[in-house]
Formats: C-alpha cells, sequence, structure tokens
C-alpha cells in the first residue's frame, strides 16, 4: 500500500481538529485544520481557559507555542526526510484574544535554502479584521530522520 505524504495526512483533517500530530502539545491546543497546501497551513483555535493569562486573554506564551506548532506543520506539508529544529522565534503582539474567542492562525514560507528556513505566522481573529500577533522563525534542517507515522500509512 503507498504511502500517504504528510500533506495528504494534514488535507485528511480539513475543516476537522487534527489528531495525526506527532507532538503530545499540539494535540493539547486541538487545532482544526482550515488550509494545508505545501508551503502554507491555516488552522483554528478555540482560545480555551487553560490558554489564558490572569485576564482571561490568551497567555503570549499560548500565543507564541500556536506560531511554533503552525510553523512544524508548514514544514510537515513539505513531506521532506529529516526534521527542522527552530533556532529562533520572534513575536510581536498587537492585540488581545480572549477565552471563547476563535483565531486563525497562517503561515507562509518567506524562504527555504538547503540548509535553514524562516517562516511567518499571522495569528488573526476569526473575522481577520484584527491582527493578534505577526511571528517569524528561522529552522535548520537536522539529520533527524522522521520515522513513519501510523497516520501515514
Amino acid at each position: 500500500m503507498e504511502r500517504k505524504t504528510r500533506l495528504q495526512v494534514l488535507q485528511d483533517h480539513l475543516d476537522r481538529e487534527f489528531t495525526a500530530s506527532p507532538s503530545p502539545f499540539m494535540l493539547w491546543m486541538k487545532p482544526i485544520v482550515v488550509v494545508a497546501e505545501e508551503g502554507t497551513v491555516t488552522f483554528k483555535y478555540v482560545v480555551r481557559e487553560e490558554m489564558s493569562n490572569p485576564i482571561k486573554s490568551l497567555h503570549g506564551g499560548v500565543t507564541a507555542a500556536i506560531a511554533d506548532d503552525c510553523i512544524g506543520a508548514t514544514l510537515f506539508s513539505l513531506d521532506e526526510e529529516n526534521f527542522y529544529t527552530t533556532i529562533n522565534l520572534n513575536v510581536d503582539y498587537f492585540a488581545p484574544a480572549h477565552v471563547g474567542d476563535t483565531i486563525l492562525a497562517k503561515t507562509l514560507i518567506i524562504k527555504k535554502g538547503r540548509q535553514f528556513v524562516n517562516v511567518q505566522c499571522e495569528i488573526w481573529n476569526e473575522a481577520q479584521t484584527r491582527l493578534i500577533a505577526r511571528a517569524y522563525s528561522n529552522l535548520f534542517k537536522t539529520n533527524v530522520v522522521k520515522k513513519v507515522l501510523e497516520s501515514d500509512k
């Protein structure tokens, strides 16, 4: 039987929660796949109480984690054999999101070389009228080879 590409695994989850992630942290965040194309993903999240800070807005660390995981999924969509590791993650915060809000995280590869990739992630309110945060990350291609996931079969 032919193995599904990782992009196909992402696309199998369109309009539903992505449950095939190898990342337990991503599974905890419960992303819903809105767009999955080679080199770009859009995930939807509902801000839950446990994702908030004391004033019930999305915690800055969770915002950064959403960006980092979405960027990882973007590289996942390329179906390359090797893992990439985050070298840096720069986040600019523009507006709050509150418990109960739905947010969208959208990625775009800015530049991809043989060893390094620069990726952007923007986090918006559901109507895409308010930019919540924008993150940029540089990632390095490691020599660690991905195992075939059960979901890849």
